[in-house]
């Protein structure tokens, strides 16, 4: 079988470079070899969540692997034919959620027939895009691309205890390339939770992201309220305007006022750009683009060095290349 070696060390050097690499191989149905797995990382290789989530791509494309062992810094990755039907994974920890579906969904457009997967593990965690974010920013701009999808958040799970679930039924479907390089005038919609806290929590901080941004000159439609008894604690706030996201987590301590705040800012400083989408959707999209039928064209407010690794990952991969044009917005091109 054909084999492409990819150096995990490359760029940003983290759990991204297995993402990517593991989903457009199950994919195209050529191997890869990835070697010096988070290399410069203060604890490399294999984590328990990446093991995880490689593992659950490895039922639904029957591969064939080498390396899924805590700590390696090397794995070979040799897929058979992707599989319609029913998937579970339980993370066992409050991994993120979101980045499992970050490399599954697309893997599972390619399935002859509708594929479901539930997964346990964090909904809203640091680090990684909340569950909120994945359903109203990234789906939508996926959808855009010629994604079918639905998502449903059955329990929130917070660090560290975890215990987050969805369920998400991915629809077959072939990608075609688009271009997003308009930002939408849309009303900032969002979701407050929170988790086995008082319900006033929540409240304050759907309160002060709405005064935030308001007090910036940015209309807000709505942020819905969502107290929850579920197994873990803890509490987030996601807002989004079309392909813009900004979030922020709850801490112990600190007011709910300047959780929400912290979220509008985000929000704002996203929108600020004028850019169609925000810098960390557009590190997700850089894969659809690369997979798509046809050139596509994102405009983003800056790249990443996530972004970076993405597209050099891709042109290895896939043989499509991405060119940078640097004005107000930054659009990034696949040819």
């Amino acid at each position: 079988m054909e084999m492409i070696e990819i150096d995990g060390s490359y760029g940003e050097g983290g759990g991204q470079i297995l993402r990517s690499a593991v989903a457009v191989s199950a994919i195209t149905g050529i191997g890869v070899k990835i070697v010096n797995i988070r290399k410069n990382r203060p604890r490399p290789g294999l984590s328990i969540q990446h093991i995880k989530s490689i593992e659950l791509v490895k039922e639904m494309t029957g591969a064939t692997t080498e390396g899924l062992t805590p700590g390696s810094t090397m794995i070979s990755f040799f897929p058979s034919k992707i599989r319609s039907g029913k998937f579970f994974l339980d993370i066992g920890t409050a991994g993120s959620i979101s980045l499992v579906l970050q490399s599954v969904t697309p893997i599972a457009s390619f399935a002859p027939a509708k594929v479901i997967i539930e997964v346990i593990g964090g909904t809203d965690v640091r680090w990684s895009p909340t569950i909120d974010y994945f359903k109203h920013v990234t789906m939508p701009a996926m959808s855009m691309f010629g994604f079918k999808g639905d998502l449903k958040l059955l329990n929130r799970g917070f660090y560290p205890s975890g215990g987050g679930r969805i369920a998400i039924e991915i629809e077959p479907a072939r990608f075609n390339g688009t271009v997003i390089n308009e930002q939408p005038n849309e009303p900032v919609m969002g979701v407050s939770a929170s988790s086995r806290l008082p319900e006033h929590v929540a409240r304050r901080q759907a309160e002060a992201a709405k005064r935030y941004l308001n007090s910036v000159g940015i209309e807000v439609k709505d942020i819905a309220i969502e107290v929850r008894n579920d197994r873990s604690i803890g509490s987030s706030i996601t807002l989004y305007s079309g392909f813009h996201g900004g979030s922020a987590l709850g801490e112990r301590g600190v007011p709910a006022e300047k959780i929400g705040t912290d979220a509008g800012i985000s929000m704002a400083n996203s929108l600020e750009s004028g850019a169609a989408v925000d810098p960390y959707l557009c590190d997700q999209l850089i894969t659809f683009m690369a997979l798509s039928n046809g050139p596509s064209c994102v405009s983003t407010g800056s790249v990443t060095s996530h972004a970076v690794t993405n597209m050099w990952i891709m042109e290895k991969m896939t043989g499509r290349r991405f060119t940078i044009e640097k004005n107000r917005a930054i659009v990034i091109q696949s040819v």
